[in-house]
């Protein structure tokens, strides 16, 4: 399509400078995935939050444990004896103690619904890594594009920059020969001024795209691939809007995560409502001691028992305690139907601007068309006196916006086709490849300089 245009827009692609082949989407989200300390986070999240099973389990199992002791005495007795006289006897003795014991819960319901609870635990954080995951798609996805947008502003200003300059140079000359007032002079070096500005701007909104970019991937130098030439513009197929929608709040990972939340905050409810409840415990052990003082006797006891306390009364604090369990489920609960309404204005929205950027590339392509039509018309109502130099420089910056827009709308098309998948939770790294078959790594943007 740029290819075909006229010789100002041969002139705005003039500002890519081809350097190498560059990275694409598919090999900058690999980096991402290595280094991105966000999904890392999420990771080891999830590992750490893997350990609550586990540990509810322990609490079921044996429990068994051995404890000794050995201590050194020395005892002075004094006193009177048989004949009544006063006399001290000193002795130094060792003791020795040895204790094994085995505990077993045999009924604890607050511990038997912590291990159920510890599952749904468990989902949360594995739903929450693989929406960290989608996120991550997405955000190297949308960084990725601005880069390229931010480059083609920056395109665009360079070419506007020499076309007003070249557009300064005929006005001097121009007025040199008296074919045209001083205005004219003062108006293209108005626009020359002003596109030095904008391409200052411009060149700082890049750098700033870059360094986006970089806090996703970690220091990288390398160009980035450009978005090609062909770009199927197809709606979402199926092409229902509901269907989507149901396909999203089924599977989005989100809801998936809040759900957990909620079913494991209820059983929360349960499981502080079990300090009601009798708990059962059987304990068995061996019971060693020896002394060597000759009065005391050495002992060795074998034991079973059966424990079992049963609350009466604990100031209020486990009915306290099940209350604000119940708050927390209902809150839970309306985090889960915040995600549902957002996921599903999420789904809709990317659904109807999938469409919408379809409409808005073609109607851009057309606004090119037309756009070069009214700058040829107008450079030739400046030949004959019916326009001024304004004009031209005014129809000069709609073609180069016109040709800017449509690559940015190209790029909206993408983003809203990621957002969609993100969305359904069907964002994968496969559906990422289809998209970046659309990028040239012959055409790239190199990086910074600085």
């Amino acid at each position: 399509m740029r290819k075909s245009f006229s010789i100002l827009v041969v002139m705005l692609l003039a500002g890519v400078v081809t350097v190498s082949r560059g990275d694409d989407l598919i090999q900058i989200y690999d980096i991402a995935v290595e280094r991105d300390p966000t999904l890392r986070e999420a990771e080891q999240t999830m590992f750490a939050t893997r350990e609550v099973k586990p540990q509810a389990r322990a609490l079921l199992l044996p429990n068994a444990s051995v404890t000794g002791s050995i201590s050194y005495q020395n005892l002075n007795l004094k006193g009177p004896n048989v004949f009544g006289q006063s006399t001290t006897n000193t002795e130094t003795y060792n003791s020795q103690s040895l204790q094994a014991v085995v505990n077993q819960t045999v009924f604890n319901r607050g511990s038997w619904i912590k291990l159920k609870q510890s599952d749904n635990t468990i989902a949360q954080a594995e739903a929450q890594y693989r929406n960290a995951q989608i996120d991550l798609m997405v955000k190297t996805t949308q960084a990725y594009f601005k880069v390229l947008q931010a480059a083609d502003a920056v395109t665009v200003e360079e070419a506007l920059l020499r076309a007003n300059e070249r557009q300064l140079e005929q006005s001097k000359q121009r007025f040199d020969v008296g074919l045209v007032a001083i205005t004219d002079v003062n108006e293209s070096q108005s626009a020359y001024d002003r596109s030095r500005a904008d391409l200052i701007t411009a060149k700082n909104a890049l750098g700033d795209a870059w360094e986006a970019l970089r806090s996703i991937v970690g220091p990288i130098n390398t160009p980035l691939a450009r978005l090609g030439e062909k770009l199927p513009l197809s709606p979402p197929e199926p092409a229902d809007i509901n269907a989507w929608a149901t396909t999203a709040v089924r599977n989005n990972y989100g809801i998936i995560a809040a759900s957990e939340a909620a079913n494991a905050a209820q059983k929360s409810i349960e499981i502080e409502r079990s300090g009601f409840y009798p708990t059962v415990n059987l304990q068995a052990g061996y019971d060693s001691s020896y002394s060597a003082i000759q009065t005391t006797n050495d002992s060795q006891t074998a034991f079973v028992g059966l424990s079992v306390s049963v609350p009466i009364f604990q100031g209020g604090a486990v009915t306290s305690r099940t209350r604000q369990a119940g708050y927390q489920f209902r809150a839970a609960q309306d985090r889960l139907d915040q995600v549902r309404r957002q996921v599903d204005q999420q789904v809709k929205d990317a659904f109807r601007g999938i469409l919408s950027s379809i409409e808005d590339v073609k109607a851009r392509q057309a606004a090119i068309v037309s756009a070069r039509s009214a700058l040829e018309s107008t450079q030739a109502g400046l030949e004959v006196g019916t326009r001024t130099q304004v004009d031209v420089l005014n129809a000069q910056r709609n073609l180069f916006q016109a040709e800017y827009d449509y690559l940015s709308a190209r790029y909206n098309y993408i983003i809203n086709g990621v957002k969609l998948h993100q969305a359904t939770s069907t964002l994968t790294r496969d559906v990422l490849a289809k998209g970046n078959a659309w990028l040239n790594p012959a055409d790239v943007v190199p990086p910074p300089a600085y």
